[in-house]
């Protein structure tokens, strides 16, 4: 591959969501914001939308990083499950052991125990839910039937839920409306601005290795934005794809041309004009 060709220890523009590459937009830093002042006054429901490919799971890993020890953390990111299976992937994820609890009556019974419990022993509990959207209906009212579990003072545990915008469709359901009304905090997640496209780029070429990030001609930034439309995942792939034919020619610097090939090669560009772009 073309490592070596530009320097780099490591590939700068992987898909797979990575902490260690965070460049923190101003739309990262309001919704981990968002998070950060929801969990802190304690209110039981906080949402973060965004199209496929904006960062909400890089988001999630990285607002589970900033948790202490106080918190104790079940995170599902696969929840499309039935209401009685949904309740005992958390309590495995909180280390609950339900033996022989077959209803989910006896369940919830159990986890109001253990919640005070932790409760008593100052330990926050947060559910943190991704692919959110995903969830049937009768388990998104399972979940804020247990948010009900509460002390006088508090609640006993608070739910971070990450999803595309069909989340918020189908929280537009009435059979869900009583959990809509408890969504006191939301966030939703846009792309990169323009001007943060060759911050962005340059950020996590200097985080793979290369010595100051400058390998993006600015001609070749604008219309990797334009064709991207500043979604992260898109802007990666393009990136990848632009390096390795500039690698291919044996050039050192990324152009436009570049880009505009890498676009050819690559499927589901959002409101791409050809005419314009070329």
């Amino acid at each position: 591959m073309y490592l070596k060709h530009f320097g780099l220890h490591e590939m700068p523009f992987g898909i797979t969501p990575d902490t260690s590459f965070i460049y923190s937009a101003d739309a990262h830093q309001e919704a981990l914001n968002t998070l950060l002042i929801g969990l802190d006054t304690g209110e039981g429901f906080i949402k973060i939308t965004g199209e496929v490919g904006t960062g909400k799971t890089l988001l999630c890993r990285r607002f589970l990083a900033t948790l202490g020890e106080d918190n104790v953390v079940a995170y599902l990111p696969n929840p499309m499950l039935e209401p009685r299976v949904l309740l005992i992937a958390i309590a495995e994820e909180l280390r609950l052991k339900l033996p022989g609890l077959d209803h989910e009556f006896h369940l919830v019974k159990e986890f109001n125990r253990h919640l005070l419990e932790m409760a008593a022993s100052g330990k926050r509990v947060v559910i943190c839910i991704d692919e959110a959207q995903s969830m049937p209906l009768e388990s998104l009212e399972a979940l804020r039937l247990l948010s009900n579990l509460e002390t006088e003072k508090r609640k006993l545990l608070q739910v971070v839920m990450f999803g595309q915008p069909e989340l918020d469709q189908k929280l537009a359901n009435p059979a869900v409306r009583q959990l809509r009304q408890r969504i006191v905090f939301h966030y939703r997640m846009p792309g990169l601005r323009q001007q943060e496209a060759g911050h962005y780029l340059a950020h996590r070429l200097r985080v793979a290795g290369h010595r100051d990030g400058d390998v993006f001609a600015p001609s070749s930034v604008r219309l990797l934005y334009r064709l991207s439309s500043g979604t992260p995942r898109l802007v990666n792939v393009l990136a990848h794809k632009s390096l390795l034919l500039a690698y291919g020619e044996g050039k050192t610097r990324v152009s436009r041309a570049h880009v505009k090939l890498a676009g050819r090669d690559t499927e589901g560009l959002p409101g791409l004009q050809w005419w314009q772009a070329w």
